[in-house]
């Protein structure tokens, strides 16, 4: 049996009639930015989250830069991310000028452990941003109340948790402000690059959007030094059929997600765990072995498709290297990214396809 990493077939089957119709109102508008698609969408991603705004943006990058802008955040401040996530969260400090500084995760969840990130904060930190990984929410109370008592920010990165909740809230409600990438693979996935800042605070999306439109709040007269980074509106088109199906195919990933838990029974497999009060996505199942290698070659051999989830830390990155953190100073995050991996996760995944990745590991 041949089962790949991700497949958008089964999905996107169900819906190409409503996709093509999406396309031909917007090639019949002759309006391509800016429009009725993107405000629709807006509004509704909007409601759906729980927030009173939504701002299109290009993508899940510029969603959290042009967050942090927004905040204020610049040269000389600091901001604590995870030491384990993807690279955009680390870059999206960078590109703003502050100083990302790395906290370790909890193992078992693979999400920022909130009782480390005290012991990171200076007089310099300016904000922290909590990266709900894989589709599960971080511990938001914790890390609002350290927050609180410093008086940081709070950036969610939604990139991966579209739909997840804590507390029965969903992601992106909790701090000052979120970002949101609709990459394709994403849960809620554009058919190209695409992205959006959520907030209650109308002052701050007043200025992500218009930091997103070269820095305009209306033609030609620019407050900002912005860039031009805009949900398009055919993305837009796309993205309003896909959120009305959201819930029905995140509840897919669970049904997947609880036959994994419940059928991987391999002491060389440790499976990730589900933190208390978080109701999962399950963007993606990472499963870690310490024979990471030998059993990718073996499922590949099976016909699994795998990935890896970051199989080098932030921090050892190249382009990180004038850091200067050596190998050794971040050890969760190091172990995480040479144990990690990804196994199938995707709407409409078969019974008899979950139970022959699960009877593949088993057999490991």
């Amino acid at each position: 049996m041949k089962i790949p990493f991700v497949s958008f077939l089964p999905m996107e089957d169900e819906i190409r009639d409503e996709l093509r119709q999406a396309f031909d109102r917007v090639l019949t508008r002759s309006w391509y930015i800016e429009g009725e698609e993107d405000e629709t969408f807006e509004k509704a991603f909007a409601e759906y989250c729980g927030t009173k705004y939504c701002v299109g943006v290009g993508n899940g990058l510029d969603a959290l830069v042009l967050a942090l802008r927004a905040l204020g955040v610049k040269a000389g401040d600091e901001v604590i991310v995870p030491s384990n996530t993807y690279i955009a969260t680390a870059l999206a400090v960078t590109y703003v000028g502050a100083v990302p500084v790395f906290v370790e995760p909890d193992i078992r969840y693979f999400n920022i452990d909130p009782k480390k990130i005290e012991a990171a904060i200076t007089p310099k930190t300016k904000a922290v941003i909590a990266v709900h990984l894989y589709g599960q929410a971080c511990q938001m109370d914790e890390i609002l109340d350290v927050a609180k008592k410093h008086n940081l920010y709070v950036v969610e990165d939604c990139a991966q948790a579209q739909g997840a909740t804590y507390k029965g809230k969903r992601v992106g409600t909790f701090g000052d402000i979120a970002g949101f990438s609709f990459y394709p693979g994403k849960n809620l996935g554009a058919l190209g690059d695409a992205g959006a800042v959520v907030t209650d605070n109308k002052d701050l999306a007043d200025k992500v959007r218009a930091l997103g439109n070269y820095g305009s709040d209306y033609k030609y007269h620019h407050i900002y030094k912005g860039v031009n980074s805009r949900l398009d509106e055919l993305q837009a088109a796309f993205l309003s059929v896909k959120l009305k199906n959201l819930d029905r195919t995140n509840a897919d990933r669970r049904r997947i997600a609880k036959m994994y838990l419940e059928g991987i029974n391999n002491p060389k497999v440790i499976l990730p765990e589900v933190q208390q009060d978080c109701e999962p996505v399950w963007h993606i199942f990472g499963i870690r072995c310490a024979e990471r290698e030998a059993l990718d070659n073996y499922l590949k051999e099976k016909g699994i498709g795998t990935n890896k989830h970051y199989p080098i830390p932030m921090h050892l990155q190249d382009c990180y290297k004038d850091m200067n953190i050596p190998e050794g100073a971040l050890p969760v995050a190091e172990e995480i990214s040479s144990t990690e991996l990804s196994i199938p996760m995707y709407y409409g995944m078969t019974d008899e396809q979950v139970r022959y990745v699960i009877d593949a590991i088993n057999g490991f």
